[in-house]
């Protein structure tokens, strides 16, 4: 089968979570499939300036086919027009020119698709927001399946938007809460639709881990048990309102040898290396992905002060993309952009991964600490990011600083909750975002779509 995958950009250096989702979802189907992914010359989704070569590239085995975008972006004359068009009546063509100053604005990448789409069975369209899928939806619907990474923002309301979503036969959702965000938001009728999500597979060392002295961590309703609110009554003492008895919280079960010496010195050994090379002493939490205020980074370094100034020992370590200035102070650590397998150090080190974004279709970076067994302490604003601590019940979520505060003090002083908590984060992965669950999702739907009448479609 030939398959297309068109994203805004792509590159084994470009971070977004939306790009680094069809990035790795094209790597696993080439193996079995023609894949190719059309795309633009922009690495900086900030101004889409054209940095990689146009023309014909390979990245990790996927054929690449880059085209030069006609103009950048002028970032603070967009977000004047941004305020104007979320404020005020306007026209469809408003909303045209909207999305003409957001970019990439590409014609020839439109002009290739509209010429060479009848050479590929399948076109997969990643996010829902730029023009290459607003535009690209409508060449070739009935073959098209759309992965929106949708949630609730401002843009999201554009009329633009709703025959953007009506138009692909597809739909591939990343969670629950995701799909049911969009049915809310449009009436759609698509040939078919799943959630799909990614595969999260850490590296060798990471995955082939040795827990085996832990025991079961299970989810029970034994109100008799005292340890199973164990962790419940200690969250109610330190006043944190989003931690509930048996339901999503980590349950530890009589029996278990949290505290054996092996499991001990495994976790001592965890990231000892990152530690060492970056210079962490003592517990730290963890971000990574863009230092942006758009993705909470802000708000994250204002409550983490007023953690700090509670008297509470922790450094917070940001790694990523930096494009906001960051404070002079000595708990704040930038270090920058690291490898795949350096991420996964950092995220093995970490005493506990911080997700501070209002605004998630998936979070790659909370599924990939659940996988190394590193709990999460998330933003409650991300219906998302709720989904995924309540159904794996390893992680807490905040909804404003004094939750943060709590919570935080909690998961950095409880290591035997900690523990509880990261067991269950791996137990998720495994039961929900292994490879071969994706992959066959994925190709259930290309065959699927495949085989459809074409009235249907």
């Amino acid at each position: 089968m030939r398959i297309a995958f068109i994203v805004q950009r792509y590159g084994a250096e470009v971070l977004g979570g939306s790009e680094y989702l069809c990035r790795v979802i094209a790597e696993r189907l080439a193996s079995r499939h023609q894949v190719e992914v059309i795309t633009t010359c922009a690495r900086d989704y900030v101004t889409w300036r054209n940095e990689y070569a146009e023309g014909t590239d390979r990245v990790r085995g996927v054929t690449v086919r880059r085209f030069a975008s006609a103009r950048t972006r002028d970032i603070e004359a967009f977000n004047r027009y941004s305020d104007w068009i979320y404020n005020n009546p306007h026209s469809r063509d408003d909303e045209m020119e909207w999305l003409k100053q957001q970019g990439p604005w590409c014609p020839a990448l439109m002009d290739h698709l509209q010429r060479q789409h009848h050479q590929y069975d399948v076109l997969v369209f990643f996010t829902y927001l730029y023009a290459p899928t607003v535009l690209g939806l409508r060449i070739a619907p009935s073959k098209s399946i759309l992965v929106p990474t949708a949630h609730d923002e401002p843009a999201i309301r554009l009329g633009i938007f709703k025959d953007a979503f009506a138009a692909p036969a597809g739909l591939a959702y990343n969670t629950d809460a995701e799909r049911r965000f969009v049915h809310e938001t449009f009436a759609i009728r698509p040939v078919d639709e799943d959630v799909i999500g990614v595969g999260i597979e850490p590296p060798p060392e990471t995955a082939d881990s040795d827990y085996s002295d832990l025991g079961a961590v299970t989810d029970h309703n034994d109100a008799d048990d005292p340890q199973s609110d164990a962790a419940a009554d200690y969250a109610d003492k330190r006043g944190i309102t989003h931690v509930e008895r048996s339901e999503n919280v980590a349950v530890i079960p009589a029996g278990s040898n949290i505290d054996s010496p092996t499991f001990r010195s495994h976790q001592a050994a965890r990231g000892e290396q990152f530690r060492r090379r970056h210079r962490l002493h003592g517990p730290f939490a963890l971000y990574g992905g863009r230092i942006d205020p758009g993705k909470g980074c802000e708000e994250l370094i204002e409550y983490f002060s007023s953690y700090t100034s509670a008297g509470e020992e922790g450094s917070l370590v940001l790694m990523g993309v930096k494009l906001m200035a960051l404070p002079e102070e000595p708990w704040v650590r930038f270090a920058g952009q690291l490898s795949e397998q350096e991420r996964f150090a950092a995220l093995e080190a970490a005493t506990v991964v911080i997700v501070p974004s209002p605004f998630e279709s998936l979070s790659l970076l909370a599924l990939e600490a659940f996988s190394v067994g590193t709990p999460v302490l998330v933003n409650a604003r991300s219906e998302v990011l709720v989904e995924h601590c309540r159904r794996s019940n390893a992680g807490l979520y905040y909804a404003d600083r004094d939750e943060f505060v709590e919570c935080l003090r909690l998961l950095m002083t409880d290591a035997r909750l900690r523990r509880a908590l990261g067991r269950n984060g791996r137990e998720y992965i495994r039961r929900n975002y292994r490879w071969d669950i994706v992959i066959g999702k994925y190709e259930r739907m290309f065959n699927k779509l495949r085989g459809a009448p074409a009235a249907a479609r």
